[in-house]
């Protein structure tokens, strides 16, 4: 199948379906990062729908941030989204494994550094302060998700010394509240776009000019009120958001 072939797609077809068989594709890695969507006349064509139904099935696919626009090319893939935290926690809760199916995750570097402007007042601590830092690349199917930095105080890395080796654990933080003794209680997600670094570019496979993508700021904090983490994700798309999620067990079975 080449890409933007429909998958198993019914006679007659609305814009949650059409986004969703590109949103499929997307996370398949059948289109990657920078590749090009069909032109909206195309899919009224493929389709046999009107152009306001394309439309809004592609804007759809750009509120997800799997997809953005970009002047005289089109509508091009940013890349697969990657499960929440919440998710995250139940799969760790089941399996013992922060990664879903065909998920894998490789570090790219491990060290002590000083806590710079984002990440000092979410620790707690004075900017400059030695933290420690794991980074790694998460991929879906072989195709890269999100670039993730997560920063522990001094304390977590007393706990979990694992940490400092430059291996995958499966779940560090879940590893380290354990260690702690604490459960996890709640996180704060703060979104913002920005452009990527031709790093970031690099390791996430985005092959246009200028890609936009969003950092997702998480500082998780245990029961007793300490934070365990705070984790730096980039990953496609472009929103602002910012909002707290209960970790406890009792809270996500609602």
């Amino acid at each position: 199948m080449s890409p933007g072939e429909e998958i198993g797609m019914p006679n007659s077809v609305g814009y949650a379906e059409i986004a969703a068989n590109y949103r499929q594709q997307i996370q398949d890695g059948v289109l990657k990062p920078g590749d090009t969507l069909p032109s909206l006349r195309q899919v009224c064509e493929r389709y046999g729908v009107a152009q306001t139904t394309a439309n809004r099935a592609y804007r759809v696919l750009k509120m997800e941030g799997l997809t953005f626009a970009k002047a005289g090319v089109g509508t091009v893939v940013v890349g697969p989204i990657s499960n929440n935290i919440s998710t995250r926690v139940r799969l760790y809760e089941d399996t013992g494994k922060a990664l879903g199916g065909g998920e894998s995750s490789r570090i790219l570097e491990v060290g002590t550094v000083g806590a710079d402007e984002l990440v000092a007042p979410r620790l707690d601590v004075a900017p400059g302060t030695p933290v420690h830092v794991r980074r790694r690349l998460v991929s879906r199917n072989g195709v890269p998700v999100h670039l993730s930095s997560s920063y522990y105080p001094a304390y977590v890395i007393a706990a979990t010394p694992e940490l400092t080796e430059p291996v995958s654990t499966g779940g560090s933080r879940e590893l380290a509240a354990a260690r702690l003794g604490v459960g996890q209680d709640r996180v704060l997600e703060e979104v913002t776009s920005r452009l990527a670094t031709g790093s970031e570019k690099e390791h996430l496979g985005l092959t246009a000019g200028d890609v936009v993508v969003s950092q997702v700021v998480r500082t998780v904090t245990l029961t007793d009120d300490r934070v365990v983490e705070v984790a730096v994700k980039v990953t496609g798309g472009a929103t602002i958001l910012r909002w707290t999620t209960s970790l406890t067990t009792d809270a996500l079975e609602r």
